[in-house]
């Protein structure tokens, strides 16, 4: 049980490459920047009181399935998203949707995929890949983080379907059943904008868009003070795992979308947004000089204070350049 015609494509970033791979299979060609605009993929939070591996959470990206559904929402595009009451209903439901020749997007635990090296593998529900078939006990897997297509145990594809935890996937599943691909990309690509910019500037304080970059900012400068030395460092260390680990994290996602601001600038006719996506490199820049000086102050583990109120100040200057940004954007459009 193999589709043929299905072909693996290695991308930045998990869901956004997923969409791409199934639309591309049949016959959309979209680039992952302009998928991920039109998703509306860029998004921050951190959450105190939600523990991922017993730190707090933090994200960079829109939570789970929202790219793909809401890419297909604006191209016209019908999905099918299932989510499972067990692993057997789950499994069968995979097998027959193979069985029909279509290729399955999937939410996935990443701590069971053992294609991953070891370092890589932790308890984040929030990863995507693809089933493409089936040989004996193994499915045919296209893992957009992968460079070539790989293969995955029946045993373990279930336990990673179905982990504990949050967000718990519950065999999540989906792909599109009628792809007409026929609606205006330039309207698409405004609309995405609008709600990144919604996101980013409206989401509901003090947790989420600019103002959850501002409140880790806050929190940071206090772990000196409310924890010990290693869990500090842990603290500290999560972020920077989410950030530069986890699909593209925090300074890729802004690379990834000021790829976008220039395709859409095209696509568009607006120069203006070409400005707009050299602005945001130099913001993803920022992010990756954060990870790279917040990895020193996790190496050091001594509770430096001074060197936890340096990284506060950043994520702080951070958030009222995304704020500006953002705001721009908005008014531009």
């Amino acid at each position: 049980m193999k589709i043929e015609n299905f072909s693996h494509q290695q991308s930045a970033h998990c869901e956004s490459g997923v969409t791409l791979s199934l639309l591309r299979h049949y016959g959309i060609e979209l680039t992952e920047p302009l998928i991920f605009g039109i998703g509306a993929g860029l998004f921050f939070g951190h959450l105190p009181f939600i523990k991922v591996n017993g730190v707090p959470g933090t994200t960079f990206r829109i939570w789970p399935g929202y790219i793909f559904k809401r890419v297909c929402k604006e191209l016209g595009i019908t999905m099918k998203v299932d989510s499972f009451s067990s692993p057997e209903k789950g499994m069968a439901a995979l097998d027959d949707a193979l069985a029909a020749n279509k290729p399955v997007g999937m939410q996935s635990s990443v701590y069971y995929l053992s294609y991953f090296p070891p370092a890589f593998r932790f308890h984040f529900n929030g990863h995507n890949l693809i089933a493409y078939g089936k040989e004996n006990n193994e499915y045919l897997i296209s893992d957009p983080v992968m460079e070539t297509a790989t293969r995955l145990s029946a045993e373990d594809l279930e336990k990673a379907r179905f982990a504990k935890g949050f967000p718990a996937p519950n065999g999540k599943m989906y792909y599109p059943v009628k792809a007409s691909g026929k609606k205006d990309l330039s309207a698409a690509i405004v609309s995405g904008m609008k709600k990144t910019c919604f996101f980013m500037l409206q989401s509901p304080p003090p947790f989420f868009g600019y103002r959850g970059i501002a409140f880790l900012g806050r929190r940071i400068k206090t772990y000196p003070q409310k924890l010990d030395a290693r869990r500090a460092a842990l603290f500290t260390g999560n972020i920077i795992r989410m950030q530069e680990e986890i699909g593209t994290g925090g300074a890729g996602f802004r690379f990834l979308y000021a790829a976008f601001l220039q395709e859409a600038a095209v696509i568009t006719k607006n120069d203006a947004l070409l400005a707009m996506s050299a602005e945001m490199t130099k913001i993803g820049d920022e992010w990756r000089n954060f990870a790279y000086a917040a990895a020193r102050v996790m190496k050091d583990r001594s509770g430096n204070r001074s060197s936890y109120n340096e990284l506060g100040d950043m994520l702080i200057a951070i958030s009222a350049k995304e704020k500006d940004f953002f705001t721009r954007l908005k008014k531009l459009l």
